[in-house]
């Protein structure tokens, strides 16, 4: 049996791999695959038996791969969106785990795909019926709702309203609501730009990108600039939003 992972989060996929290595130790294990195209060159040459999918790669979303291929493999989705189109999931795939994933829902999902592999389902019927679902809500962004950050020795999920900002010195930390300061594991504020909700998220500085809530006021600078005032008070460093960028910091701000 041959599984293959597909997630761009290193985090989840060590995550991921020890699980799935932990659940069958008897399969061979493929990947981490982190981007579409990487995805199309894999399965233009190999078919495994199971693919294990998160939906936002880092060139994109995994239905374009799989969109590209005469694809009859079964797929259990792996999602941080846990409104992103639930249903489609339940009726035209294996399973769907919600990030961070948990031990027994992968363990259910397996067993899931253990008890329909020798039925002969078409997957690949099913998959073209679940990318047409999807058609009309392909063009709405889907951004994360939570992400992931080191705590001591685990992994932990961090829901986007308890993020007060992404800081970038040398790596990228996520600062808390609560002042904690966690390591992440992105490589660029321009990939978490990408993937937090705009609504939510304001890049003020090429090394600071804050949440909403996090923001208790501005204060005019004589430069043109817009000094931000956080809630709660961070005296670690100070927030400055450049002259070019003030007045799309106020309309953000101010709805």
């Amino acid at each position: 049996m041959t599984i293959l992972l597909i997630e761009d989060e290193p985090l989840i996929a060590r995550q991921l791999l020890k699980l799935v290595q932990q659940l069958e130790p008897s399969a061979t294990i493929e990947g981490p695959l982190t981007s579409v195209q990487a995805v199309i060159d894999y399965l233009n040459v190999h078919r495994p038996d199971l693919i294990i999918a998160d939906i936002q790669l880092a060139d994109g979303v995994s239905f374009d791969a799989f969109g590209q291929l005469n694809l009859n493999v079964p797929i259990i989705f792996t999602t941080a969106y846990d409104e992103y189109a639930i249903r489609a999931f339940k009726l035209n795939s294996i399973d769907y785990l919600l990030k961070p994933i948990d031990p027994d829902e992968l363990q259910t999902a397996l067993a899931k795909y253990h008890r329909w592999q020798p039925s002969g389902t078409d997957f690949a019927d099913q998959f073209k019926t679940f990318l047409s679902q999807l058609n009309g809500q392909s063009a709405t962004p889907h951004y994360k709702r939570r992400f992931m950050a080191h705590q001591l020795r685990q992994i932990v999920s961090v829901s986007q309203e308890l993020v007060a900002c992404f800081i970038r010195d040398e790596l990228i930390y996520l600062y808390t609501m609560t002042g904690q300061r966690l390591v992440t594991d992105y490589k660029t504020l321009d990939e978490l730009d990408e993937l937090a909700d705009p609504a939510h998220f304001f890049r003020a500085t090429r090394q600071c990108l804050v949440h909403l809530d996090a923001v208790a006021g501005y204060r005019p600078h004589h430069t043109g600039k817009v000094q931000v005032l956080l809630h709660p008070p961070n005296d670690q460093f100070e927030l400055m939003v450049s002259k070019e960028k003030a007045a799309q910091f106020r309309q953000w701000f101010e709805g």
